[in-house]
């Protein structure tokens, strides 16, 4: 069992979260979580008041859960004015605080302080209002990790509106389906983004999806290439408005933007496994609350300091990173290009020019950085930067130690966070100056009544189990767009009043928590429960192996079995022996790691993965691909052609 360490460059007591537990009379984590648990009224209050959050209109109410647990109003009857709490009030205290500075693929930078910011935000909502926007209308952005979004973003919380935030990579079939669910009445959408080293376009995608959609009325686009914006074919049902032109030729509007608490803020969809995409609903309370709060607790973000995570707009992480960030008085950096180019050093660098303090990226971005050699080493790390994050998918031990021992050198924790759109954060993560254990989490995040448990409900008693949560928390999705009887099947039916999270959780012995990976990923073998990130850590343990994948496939005999996919950062090892006898001894190392029952059946070598720009792979493809099946949602796929690799492994026959 590993053991739990330190970084020795945090002490608990310079914490945000230890403030937290003196200004409030906590003598411990443990006693904050079961305070938050008996008593959530209390504990929402302390919450927003460490946050700082400035109410228009008080509640009469903080908490009614008078339509079950599926269904809470929070701060009843209270009103905000969420964009001020954003960016007005820093703008008008310390107007030249930087808010966001971006870089761009190439090396171009810019950034905007608060009141810079709070400007050109303030001109986007008076330009939107001219263009007929009103609260409750949903504007889509289909941007690339750059300033204009963030801007947007500010821009509709002032109105009220609904920003339904796309993936920059989804083509436009995968845009049209959004748009045409969320009923949508403006896209503003980039004419081409940088990536490595190429201009991608992305306004004839834009064109082609909003022609699908008639209640699309304008497509704002914010001009890169060197022609500008094209207009529409004659006939077209929109018009094309210039994105300078517009917030060029109106006035700053002032005065406050006050809304009900409740008011809806944002949707995220997301892709299940089969059926269209949910679309995620946020209010102007729950997800900035609980995204602020999880960055104040887990990950000591404070006021001033530099948080940047490897992301996109289109995943919860983004609009995270600007919701969250913004309301902890922080500085953003967004990178719009890949972390390894033009060297795989580029992240480093990153970091040093723009004084990151927390930087998140994905295991998966960690495996591709590690099998890239020396090269991938920082000369040293700034002392300016104090923590890592992570979430998306599991750890695997060895580039976890990469990650904290090599290149943090033992000094920075690594905050493992899990949770998803629909939790509007985390349920777990580990805690700046507490132990932690390599791909593990410390716990629950305060706030988050998280258990593991049997499929009827009952305690795990430290086996693998479900993930659920007993209570509701601020953050939780409003619902699904137009859609509640999905979202109560999707969280609230297995178990009466329990949220159930889809996830195969495990607590050991110390208290220290690990995510097996989807429930519904898990293969059961030989009579056991197993889940794939098992099998993905014991190969990716092994020299030759930069990543691993397993799934899980029908056997006669056993019922199921698994299917291993790997790829090798140095094809020259493969030269000196044919595949099936490196296929036999990498079969051979997962059974010594795992038992023999649970060698897999196969372990075939691709060129790539199917993974998310975020780096998350999606096993539900492999398998599909593999079994010859429907693939399904596929649009937060990056690489369509790792599809095409893994039909490549299946058996004659199949």
């Amino acid at each position: 069992m590993n053991a739990p360490l330190t970084a020795t460059g945090v002490r608990f007591a310079d914490t945000a979260l230890a403030q937290f537990l003196c200004t409030n009379r906590y003598t411990s984590l443990d006693e904050l979580r079961q305070t938050a648990t008996a008593a959530p009224r209390r504990f929402w209050h302390e919450v927003v008041t460490a946050l700082g959050i400035q109410w228009a209109k008080p509640w009469t109410e903080i908490l009614d859960l008078a339509d079950g647990p599926m269904w809470p109003r929070w701060f009843v009857g209270a009103r905000i004015d969420l964009y001020d709490n954003l960016v007005g009030r820093v703008a008008r205290e310390d107007p030249n605080r930087p808010a966001l500075r971006w870089e761009a693929d190439d090396g171009a930078t810019r950034t905007h302080t608060y009141a810079e910011l709070d400007q050109e935000a303030r001109r986007l909502a008076a330009g939107l209002a001219g263009l007929g926007v009103q609260a409750g209308d949903r504007v889509a952005l289909y941007l690339p990790m750059c300033p204009e979004a963030v801007v947007t973003m500010l821009a509709t919380t002032r109105l009220g509106a609904i920003v339904v935030s796309l993936f920059s990579g989804y083509g436009p079939d995968s845009v049209a389906s959004r748009l045409q669910d969320a009923g949508v009445s403006l896209l503003i959408c980039a004419d081409s983004f940088q990536r490595r080293g190429k201009s991608v376009p992305m306004l004839d995608d834009a064109r082609a999806a909003v022609a699908r959609c008639p209640t699309v009325r304008n497509l704002l686009v914010v001009a890169r290439g060197e022609s500008p914006a094209a207009t529409p074919p004659d006939g077209s049902h929109w018009h094309t408005v210039d994105y300078q032109q517009l917030i060029a030729h109106v006035p700053v509007t002032q005065g406050p933007a006050i809304h009900p608490a409740d008011t809806p803020l944002m949707l995220i969809y997301t892709s299940g496994t089969t059926g269209k995409p949910k679309g995620v609903l946020h209010t102007h309370t729950g997800f900035p609350i609980k995204a602020a709060q999880d960055q104040l607790m887990a990950f000591d973000l404070k006021p001033r300091d530099t948080l940047m995570w490897v992301t996109d707009m289109g995943w919860m992480m983004g609009p995270w990173l600007v919701f969250g960030g913004l309301l902890r008085g922080a500085t953003l950096v967004l990178f719009e290009g890949t972390p390894d180019h033009p060297g795989p050093d580029r992240l480093w660098d990153l970091v040093r020019r723009h004084d990151v303090t927390h930087l998140g990226l994905s295991p998966t971005l960690v495996r591709l950085l590690m099998a890239a050699g020396p090269a991938a080493l920082p000369d040293a790390l700034p002392d300016t930067l104090r923590v890592f994050g992570s979430t998306g998918e599991p750890w695997n031990d060895g580039p976890w130690h990469w990650l904290y021992d090599t290149v943090g050198q033992g000094r920075r924790p690594i905050i493992n966070y899990s949770g998803g759109t629909e939790i509007g954060g985390g349920i777990l993560a580990c805690f700046p100056g507490l132990p932690q254990k390599p791909c593990a989490f410390a716990g629950p995040i305060p706030g988050i009544a998280a258990d593991v448990t049997t499929a009827d409900g009952q305690p795990a008693n430290g086996e693998v189990g479900e993930l659920v949560i007993r209570a509701p928390w601020p953050g939780m999705a409003a619902g699904f767009w137009q859609d509640d009887a999905r979202y109560i099947d999707s969280y609230w039916s297995r178990l009466p009043g329990v949220w159930v999270h889809g996830d195969w959780a495990q607590v050991d012995g110390d208290g220290h928590w690990y995510i097996h990976g989807r429930s519904d990923d898990t293969l059961k073998i030989a009579g056991k429960r197993v889940g794939p990130a098992e099998y993905e850590s014991a190969l990716v343990g092994h020299p030759l192996v930069t990543e691993a994948v397993a799934v899980g496939v029908p056997d006669p005999v056993k019922g199921e079995t698994a299917v291993c996919f790997v790829t090798v950062a140095d094809a020259r090892r493969l030269a000196a022996r044919p595949w099936p006898e490196w296929e036999r001894e990498l079969a051979e190392h997962v059974g010594t790691q795992l038992g023999k029952p649970l060698r897999p059946a196969r372990v075939h070598l691709t060129r790539s993965l199917p993974k998310t720009r975020n780096g998350k792979i999606l096993r539900r493809l492999v398998r599909s691909a593999y079994l010859g099946q429907a693939a399904g949602d596929t649009t937060s796929l990056e690489s369509p052609d790792a599809l095409d690799h893994i039909r490549q492994c299946r058996p004659a026959g199949a």
